[in-house]
């Protein structure tokens, strides 16, 4: 803590996963990290191990949010929080659009107009938006609105980047491929089979490898700003195209 200025830090999505290891990582680096999720009984159990404050809360929840940040002094946003859904735009439906804009986008640019003005008058502050390279690349299979909304995330980093020009004010975007969290069990409704399905035969990212990368950029020099970081397992390539065959001709 001593080369670096930051004290506070505020992670969304905090009670599992991702967001939990962020907590644990941020708190070992001595920040006060106040943990954001709606599920309060984890959020007791991350407290009690870590030392974090907790604040059970939905992020679609905008006058909660408000309120919290009247009562806190953020000096690092992390916008962990997301939601995804199996299918594509040929079978969602307006709930699932909603829910995802709701929580992937709309939340983040809520929580990103609540803090960045204390920043700037602090001069001081880092926004950390974790995204996906379902932002960056398209390929079969992904959902289409979590895309969409993945997309929105990282526009909004490089912009928040111009928007802060000059400040000492600093903005990450980290970008994980896959990584062996719930979300998946969430997905199809079944951890084990989803455990079968994406990671047993797979060596996937950890939550913990994803919380590193963030706090590298955290506790980086302020001179230095992580601008984006594609963080992928070893063996996972993205990109690819898929061409398919011409349809026979009409009888």
């Amino acid at each position: 803590m001593s080369n670096q200025p930051y004290r506070t830090a505020l992670v969304t999505g905090a009670s599992s996963g991702i967001g939990a290891a962020i907590v644990r990582r941020l708190s070992e680096a001595g920040i006060e990290v106040h943990a954001l999720a709606r599920d309060a009984k984890r959020l007791a159990q991350l407290a009690e191990e870590t030392g974090c404050i907790p604040h059970a809360l939905s992020v679609s929840d905008v006058a909660g949010i408000e309120a919290l940040m009247n009562e806190i002094e953020v000096d690092v946003l992390v916008n962990n929080a997301g939601q995804s859904r199996t299918g594509n735009i040929t079978n969602t439906t307006v709930d699932d659009i909603d829910a995802l804009v709701d929580v992937n986008l709309r939340a983040v640019l809520q929580l990103t107009r609540l803090v960045v003005p204390g920043m700037i008058a602090r001069d001081r502050g880092h926004i950390v938006n974790i995204s996906s390279i379902a932002g960056h690349y398209a390929f079969a299979g992904g959902n289409t609105v979590y895309h969409a909304t993945k997309a929105g995330v990282h526009s909004l980093s490089q912009q928040l980047r111009c928007d802060l020009y000059g400040r000492h004010v600093r903005v990450t975007e980290v970008s994980p491929a896959r990584v062996e969290t719930e979300v998946f069990g969430r997905l199809i409704g079944n951890m084990e089979e989803a455990k079968k399905r994406f990671f047993d035969e797979y060596e996937s990212l950890l939550p913990e490898d994803i919380a590193n990368s963030v706090a590298f950029a955290v506790l980086a020099p302020q001179r230095m700003n992580v601008s984006f970081m594609e963080v992928l397992p070893t063996m996972q390539v993205v990109g690819g195209l898929n061409f398919a065959k011409k349809s026979a001709d009409p009888a």
